[in-house]
């Protein structure tokens, strides 16, 4: 890969995980080089926000499959059943959490919850097992901010 190269989206293959710092994910996008001061190339994280059309149309297709095709979809990542240990429920605990699309509802944003994101906030974070995502993440910030 040659660091001075800016990656166009059409050249970009792949929904899951994260580019090099110097490329985009598809969608996101006009392509730009992201320089460190340091002058090395490290990954850059896709956070889901501001996906373009294919994005968003993949997450929502990805969403529509069987559960499990779902759960063999590269892009699925696995629940650690032990470390939803603090869910008390009746209910049955996720296996698996893939991308979950969803539009804001204060300002109708379309973004896309990163199943990255999900295992942190349900395992790490402690949070609720039917708490999904219902606002962006600019509304999120206006919110604290306020």
């Amino acid at each position: 890969m040659y660091p001075d190269r800016v990656i166009p989206d059409s050249e970009n293959s792949g929904f899951g995980g994260s580019t090099w710092q110097h490329g985009v994910r598809p969608g996101a996008g006009k392509g730009t080089r992201h320089s460190s001061d340091d002058g090395i190339l490290r990954k850059r994280r896709y956070t889901g926000r501001n996906p373009g059309d294919k994005a968003f149309r993949e997450a929502e297709r990805i969403a529509a499959l069987h559960p499990l095709q779902q759960r063999e979809h590269p892009t699925a990542v696995l629940a650690d059943s032990s470390r939803l240990a603090h869910i008390n429920t009746y209910g049955f605990l996720p296996e698996y959490y893939i991308d979950r699309p969803f539009t804001c509802r204060i300002c109708g944003n379309r973004e896309i919850w990163l199943a990255s994101d999900q295992k942190w906030y349900y395992e790490e974070a402690k949070g609720h097992i039917d708490a999904v995502a219902v606002e962006c993440h600019e509304c999120r910030l206006a919110k604290k901010k306020r």
